[in-house]
């Protein structure tokens, strides 16, 4: 399992709407941070999506990260066949061994089984593509509902990202989704967090932290991870400072902090 960071461990300098950046994060930008930091993988989500560069840039993207030796894992949301089929286009010609997707767009919900038929529907297209599906543990559906997708399509070709923090929005934690989803995670998102009592004692709130300077139970998480996972990616939960450019600068510092940790645990 390599290290990797995504997009979402710089949400903010890659732009959070309301929040507008001056000089928001690329795509070739990304690299050069894991080539700065000496980290193996680089994984694009949604909130920089790969389809609005055309053809050249996505070349010119996986020229830079070969000349650095950097793998791309490739990422988008929303469970429409026709999304799913352009992305599985640049997995393919960035080399990606997974796609990595969150059911649910704006707009976009569906139903158990329009999701298990979509799926079924898919499936034949990643085999042939040798690329796997990580479907991602988001807030709308608990852990015991992802397994029963899972075991409705009944392939290798589909399984888990597994977020350690999403499910806490849907009153789940992480050790109990870990048991259940981890077993078939293709990959691994490493968020830090910390709960803490509100001051007037009504109610909890989660916030980010640096990793390691929170509550995930990381080497348990690792022990408990497929085999067959390929990374564990690095994603953040910064809490916003007083400007934009402080706060862009307290994740970049905190994203250092936690990739030197997680260089403790895995190569």
């Amino acid at each position: 399992m390599r290290i990797g960071i995504s997009t979402f461990a710089f949400a903010w300098s890659v732009g959070v709407p309301g929040y507008p950046v001056k000089n928001s994060m690329t795509a070739r930008r990304l690299v050069e941070k894991a080539r700065e930091w000496n980290v193996p993988c680089v994984q694009f989500g949604d909130n920089l999506p790969l389809h609005r560069l055309d053809p050249a840039d996505l070349d010119a993207l996986k020229k830079q990260a070969d000349r650095e030796n950097i793998a791309i894992e490739v990422g988008t949301r929303g469970l429409k066949e026709d999304n799913i089929h352009a992305y599985l286009g640049i997995a393919e010609r960035l080399e990606s061994p997974i796609l990595r997707v969150v059911i649910d767009a704006a707009g976009y919900e569906p139903a158990m089984p329009e999701i298990i038929e979509t799926l079924r529907r898919l499936e034949p297209e990643f085999r042939k593509r040798r690329i796997r599906l990580a479907i991602e543990n988001h807030d709308r559906f608990r852990a015991v509902e992802f397994l029963r997708i899972l075991a409705a399509v009944d392939t290798k070709a589909i399984g888990i990202c597994l977020d350690s923090v999403n499910s806490m929005g849907a009153g789940e934690g992480v050790q109990a989704v870990t048991e259940l989803l981890g077993p078939h995670a293709f990959n691994l998102h490493v968020k830090e967090f910390t709960v803490r009592r509100i001051d007037h004692q009504m109610g909890f709130q989660i916030e980010g932290r640096p990793l390691g300077q929170g509550m995930l139970p990381l080497e348990w998480m690792l022990d408990r991870i497929n085999p067959a996972c390929t990374s564990a990616v690095l994603e953040q939960w910064v809490p916003p400072e007083k400007t934009v450019e402080a706060t862009i600068a307290k994740e970049n510092d905190w994203a250092i902090q936690s990739i030197e940790h997680l260089k403790k645990f895995l190569p």
